[in-house]
């Protein structure tokens, strides 16, 4: 038995090794880079719906939420009295109450920084101009009832009205700081009115509320600055009062007479 002859490797002669080219590591990298740049695309695009959806919620959020504050300031009506002065000496006694087209003035028991209702607040709403002159905003303030003279200081005396005539108290411009609370913005108007249920033969509202008394309704006309039919949009409200009796009344007597 013979065993086979090897022929050795010949010295000049190279293995095979193994690895890229240049040209397959340029093509990798290209393909590297053109994965990343969709990533980072689709990421953006995901951020910006994500960052729309959440504007638009807390849009919507903030509309609701100013329904909801202003129902709850003006349903919360009381009826308290005011000693108005007039010449710095003090005047009669009368219901606390202003009604005017972009100023209104009243008493509630719900308090915005308070954010519950408990003791009577008087609430002070002033229409203004917005940033740059750019529409309107409705602003609030809010002082502690004290009682009637505290209250009487907001009313400098008795005038007749300029339109019906009627004596009506005249009021201390509303003043705004910064304690003022913005309760809406970017509005293209924003005005108030109020019905009168005792009118005959029916019902009518007015924008300047003189009757010693309060009104049984109060509409407040809001509008957006820039209608977007993609968002809630600040729309009118008409809030009912519940009140059932005034201050100034002779209850007991009342009771005496059987009424």
């Amino acid at each position: 038995m013979t065993a086979r002859y090897k022929k050795p490797a010949s010295a000049g002669v190279t293995l095979p090794s193994a690895g890229v080219t240049l040209m397959e590591l340029l093509v990798a990298v290209l393909l590297l880079s053109l994965l990343s740049v969709g990533m980072v695309l689709t990421m953006r695009v995901a951020l910006s719906a994500m960052t729309k959806t959440d504007s638009k919620l807390m849009a919507n959020r903030r509309v609701a939420s100013v329904e909801r504050i202003l129902n709850e300031e003006i349903s919360g009506i009381v009826p308290v009295s005011a000693n108005c002065a007039a010449g710095g000496q003090p005047g009669g006694r009368l219901m606390f109450f202003q009604g005017e087209a972009q100023s209104m003035r009243l008493a509630s028991t719900y308090s915005l920084h308070e954010g519950a209702r408990g003791m009577p607040m008087i609430l002070e709403f002033q229409v203004i101009p917005g940033e740059d002159n750019q529409g309107v905003r409705l602003v609030v303030n809010e002082q502690w009832y004290t009682g009637p003279r505290a209250a009487g200081a907001l009313c400098v005396g008795m005038g007749p009205d300029a339109v019906s005539g009627r004596p009506s108290p005249i009021f201390v411009p509303i003043q705004i700081g910064a304690n003022s609370f913005v309760v809406s913005d970017h509005l293209a108007y924003c005005r108030f009115s109020f019905r009168d249920a005792h009118s005959r033969p029916q019902p009518f509202w007015v924008e300047h509320w003189v009757l010693p008394m309060l009104p049984d309704a109060i509409r407040i006309e809001l509008a957006p600055l820039a209608p977007d039919p993609g968002r809630l949009q600040p729309v009118t409200l008409t809030i009912p009062g519940h009140v059932t009796r005034l201050p100034l009344a002779d209850y007991q007597q009342e009771l005496l007479l059987g009424r």
